[in-house]
């Protein structure tokens, strides 16, 4: 990224993993599983995150508007719980919507920390972030959070206290040795003394999660889609995406979100090194969101 670009930051950390391997790597191993699945981290592309903030704005997926509206009603006890001066730390920035309900809802914070995997994504968001409150302070680290990620050295804020963010009921796309590995991660870098803010979903109608993950305007399975358009584009994978399909439904029985890429008919899904049977009528898993309320 040219400095030009980031010059309205304090500093700029890129620590993102070589993706192009990664993601072929992760790609390889997770299409030679019996039940073939991907990270839900691969969804957000440059295009990907684009796609996900109109997921966002449509009236079926609740989460974001709900998270903002609990922000808001609770602005009184986190302005007496968080210590003023405290630096920020949000994972998976996204859109600056919810950032921007904690940040004003906080007495005095003095410095904002952004980390996600999409870099102009995580820099399109920091850079706002940074324009709407000249009182801030504002950084970004590009960087798989599911990694361990160290203080920055450019960072003058050692003794400061440290807020995790962490909205979006995103630890449900983690597995439970995954999600704990991700806390360990997150104590690492705020510290002993630091708090953390995380935004859990919690148990309700089938119809309400089918309805988020399936929404009428097609954002959804534009989305997981953008999956097959990666493959394409980064791996030169042979592939028809017209013959896939996206279906999202829920397990009660597991208190599981599933969301899957249906085969419509029978193929061979070709790498460059390795082809993949895939069946006609079999749904394969790309993200499961796991309830844990």
């Amino acid at each position: 990224m040219d400095d030009e670009n980031i010059n309205d930051l304090d500093y700029f950390v890129d620590i993102q993993p070589k993706r192009k391997i990664e993601f072929y790597e992760a790609v390889l191993e997770g299409l030679s599983l019996p039940q073939k699945t991907i990270s839900p981290k691969f969804f957000y592309d440059e295009r990907g995150s684009k796609i996900f903030d109109k997921i966002c704005d449509t009236p079926e997926y609740y989460l974001t508007r709900t998270e903002i509206a609990l922000l808001n009603d609770i602005q009184e006890e986190l302005f007496s719980l968080v210590e003023p001066g405290s630096v920020v730390v949000e994972y998976g920035c996204g859109s600056s919507l919810k950032i921007k309900a904690l940040l004003s809802a906080l007495p005095d914070p003095s410095h904002y920390i952004a980390i996600d995997i999409s870099k102009s994504h995580l820099i399109s968001t920091a850079k706002e972030i940074a324009s709407n409150y000249n009182n801030i302070s504002v950084a970004a680290i590009c960087a798989d959070f599911m990694e361990p990620i160290d203080w920055p050295e450019k960072a003058s804020f050692e003794s400061l206290k440290r807020l995790a963010f962490f909205p979006g009921s995103t630890i449900g796309n983690l597995s439970p040795s995954e999600a704990s590995q991700f806390l360990k991660y997150v104590r690492h870098l705020v510290g002993d003394e630091g708090t953390f803010l995380i935004g859990v979903d919690m148990k309700k109608d089938a119809e309400v999660f089918t309805r988020a993950y399936n929404d009428a305007e097609g954002h959804t399975a534009d989305f997981n889609l953008n999956l097959l358009h990666r493959m394409k584009k980064e791996l030169d994978a042979d592939i028809n995406i017209s013959e896939f399909s996206h279906k999202a439904f829920y397990n009660e029985n597991l208190e599981e979100l599933k969301c899957t890429l249906l085969v419509i008919l029978s193929r061979l899904l070709k790498l460059i090194i390795k082809s993949f049977p895939l069946r006609k009528g079999k749904a394969y898993i790309l993200n499961v969101l796991i309830n844990i309320l």
